[in-house]
């Protein structure tokens, strides 16, 4: 019989148990975050009815939707966790309490290329406040939760770009192009990524005039401080209702983000910031990490103002963030930027000197779980020691609980701590002291 040659296929992640224990401490880290804020947790079905996940969707991102057929069924595999949010609360809105803050964290297809970074399988770690009104402290808000979260990882330096899309469509009513202002966001978008060379080339080919061109590029380089860059704004006179309306709500998310006590260096005022999906109408954001601006935005988001519009007639606004945790761990590993805290899932390794000990050594590692105590049992008894001792030594388990007819008699173990090659014989409740420190 021909052996199939083992692989996992391009553009997922499969990781060895020291990664999987690291990424996982990770996506534990985000989530108590999200939970200390009060956010609610969330599991929708991966696989959904095609009609409901495509009810918006077009263009790339249809193209990029796992679709199939079972049975009667047309299904598809969910692309976010935004479109399965909508379908929720439309379906729920009558037992859930408003502002629904809810939290997800959860696997996500999407059919493209693979490539560095850039996966058909992969977690998002999503927030978002759900209500019929929304006051813009939500907005302000979900800053302190990015903030909270990225220091809960103890990760580089990093900054929190805001902007508010109703200024840039403000700026668009007043130069009489905002029947082009979709394209305009997309391109304005993208301009870290192909220059002010190529954005203004791609405006042309738009049919836009070279002295509104000009006016979109001194408008997005607006420089100094957060506060001057709002006086800056104000002197500009745009009169339209929808700039000043979106020039007031970004003044007042500056504020309250003060008052969150977020310190400056960690968030600013960012006119390119734009978030090319056509559903935002206010709030976006973009973070980065300081030192390696190349990455591109590690978590991203903003407001709408009509989540549920494919499904109800209730009209509902909400203001989210996501981080995709599985590009940020791949990022980080490859810049070394992982502080591991722990390699280990058991905390110790019970070891039986042989068979007929194995009783005490289960009674010994059920004391120790029900202590908190994380522990695996040795059941190889054939092996020697020195094999014992190694296997917790490659899982790196920091204690070996030894356990012999000696043990037996003093009603006692032998605590060896693996890491500084020492061992004491205690009892029980002096060991799981002395473990738990």
């Amino acid at each position: 019989m021909n052996k199939l040659k083992p692989r996992t296929l391009s553009g997922t992640m499969e990781l060895l148990p020291n990664d999987q224990i690291v990424f996982n401490e990770m996506k534990e880290k985000i989530r108590k975050v999200y939970e200390s804020f009060g956010f609610l947790p969330l599991d929708t079905p991966i696989i959904e009815l095609s009609e409901i996940l495509l009810a918006k969707a077009g263009g790339e991102t249809e193209k990029q939707i796992y679709r199939f057929n079972k049975g009667d069924n047309d299904l598809s595999l969910r692309f976010d966790l935004t479109v399965p949010l909508a379908k929720y609360v439309s379906l729920h809105q009558n037992e859930l309490v408003f502002p629904f803050r809810r939290y997800q964290i959860g696997k996500v297809y999407r059919g493209e290329r693979p490539q560095k970074f850039r996966y058909r399988e992969f977690y998002q770690c999503d927030v978002d406040i759900i209500s019929d009104k929304l006051d813009i402290f939500n907005d302000a808000e979900m800053v302190n939760v990015i903030y909270s979260a990225f220091k809960s990882l103890d990760l580089a330096k990093f900054t929190i770009c805001i902007n508010n899309r109703k200024i840039l469509n403000g700026l668009f009513d007043a130069l009489e192009i905002s029947d082009k202002k979709v394209d305009v966001l997309r391109i304005i978008d993208k301009i870290d990524k192909i220059g002010e060379n190529v954005m203004r080339d791609e405006l042309v080919n738009l049919e836009i005039d070279n002295k509104m061109i000009d006016k979109i590029c001194e408008f997005i380089a607006i420089s100094g401080s957060n506060d001057e860059k709002i006086e800056k704004l104000k002197k500009l006179n745009i009169k339209t209702e929808m700039f000043e309306e979106g020039l007031t709500e970004l003044e007042k998310i500056s504020n309250y983000i003060r008052q969150f006590g977020i310190p400056e260096e960690n968030f600013k005022i960012d006119l390119k910031i734009a978030r090319g999906l056509d559903y935002y109408t206010g709030t976006v954001y973009e973070t980065f990490f300081d030192e390696y601006r190349n990455l591109g935005s590690v978590c991203s988001g903003g407001r709408y103002d009509n989540l549920t519009e494919y499904y109800t007639e209730r009209k509902f606004q909400g203001v989210g963030v996501s981080i995709g945790l599985t590009r940020l761990y791949d990022q980080l590993k490859e810049l070394g930027l992982i502080k591991e805290s722990k390699n280990y899932v058991a905390k110790v390794l019970v070891v039986p000197m042989d068979e007929n000990v194995a009783e005490f050594a289960l009674k010994t590692a059920k004391i120790l779980r029900d202590n908190d105590v994380s522990t695996e049992v040795y059941s190889n008894f054939s092996k020697d020691m020195k094999s014992k001792l190694k296997y917790a030594d490659r899982l790196n388990i920091p204690y070996v609980c030894i356990i012999g007819e000696d043990e037996i008699k003093e009603n006692c173990v032998m605590l060896k701590n693996m890491n500084e090659k020492t061992q004491e014989k205690l009892k029980i409740n002096e060991a799981i002291n002395l473990i738990n420190g």
